[in-house]
């Protein structure tokens, strides 16, 4: 006899937002609170035991569902906005399943409201990736508006020698990168959950590359390689490089198929 196993689920409770909704005029300009409810079935056991957050679909995927879906548009259905939300969650390729609540607090004596199930595969879970520029930082340059992740150049000091000298390197490039944030006053992100919240947010981050290309065979340590291998995996259209105003633009990445362009220099 095959004991079947229960998917792992996810969950987010309680979430109250207020939203301008509902299809009567006496609805319209007064915003109501609604409460979420969802919970995810997973398509396999996620490989928690390692710790790391790339290994989950991430609680952060439930609350900006929500935020995505109050902000595409104005509802008059209640039944729509979860339609909605439950398209954002089945765009995550490690969601199988999600039930979705959204309730009117402010509307009756009690909680009105409707609970939807629906599976991936059956619902139109297709959005487009948000634009992001790819930066490789070899010199003083402007960042350019909306997302960014910027890739530190290597330090000009000596390493260590012996050992893995990748990973060496790698974690070098890590320094590098807390140093550079501090010095542009912004944020260090190392895992991919971390990179696309501040990607969807559209604000510029540094990226301290170990966590993610330290386990990919073939990619190498070098700056200007990590940035093209990176591009790739976010679908970046552009990769700016910023250079001393001597220096030639270098040829593109093998396998990098994004335009490479010079930064713009250093705002006065």
């Amino acid at each position: 006899m095959t004991v079947m196993e229960t998917p792992d689920r996810i969950h987010l409770r309680d979430h109250v937002v207020a939203a301008d909704i509902g299809a009567f005029q006496s609805e319209r300009g007064n915003p109501q609170r609604l409460r979420f409810n969802l919970t995810v079935e997973l398509h396999d056991q996620p490989t928690g035991r390692d710790d790391q957050v790339d290994s989950v679909l991430s609680y952060d995927v439930l609350t900006r569902a929500v935020s995505v879906a109050l902000a595409d548009q104005r509802y008059n259905l209640v039944e729509t906005l979860a339609e909605k939300i439950a398209s954002e969650v089945l765009a995550h390729p490690a969601a199988a399943r999600i039930e979705v609540c959204v309730e009117k607090l402010d509307r009756g004596p009690g909680a009105l409201g409707i609970t939807i199930s629906r599976n991936a595969g059956l619902v139109a879970a297709e959005k487009p990736k948000p634009p992001v520029t790819v930066l490789l930082w070899t010199a003083p340059a402007a960042i350019p508006g909306g997302a960014v992740v910027i890739v530190p150049d290597a330090p000009r000091l000596p390493l260590p020698e012996g050992g893995d000298s990748r990973r060496i390197a790698l974690l070098a490039l890590d320094q590098a990168a807390w140093a550079l944030a501090g010095k542009l006053g912004l944020e260090v992100v190392e895992s991919r959950t971390e990179m696309d919240d501040a990607i969807i947010s559209g604000r510029p981050v540094v990226w301290a590359p170990t966590r993610l290309a330290v386990d990919m065979d073939g990619t190498d340590a070098d700056p200007l390689v990590l940035t093209g291998w990176l591009a790739e995996r976010l679908g970046a259209g552009n990769i700016e490089i910023a250079l001393p105003d001597d220096a030639p633009l270098p040829d593109a990445p093998q396998d990098c198929r994004a335009r490479i362009s010079r930064a713009a220099g250093p705002e006065s």
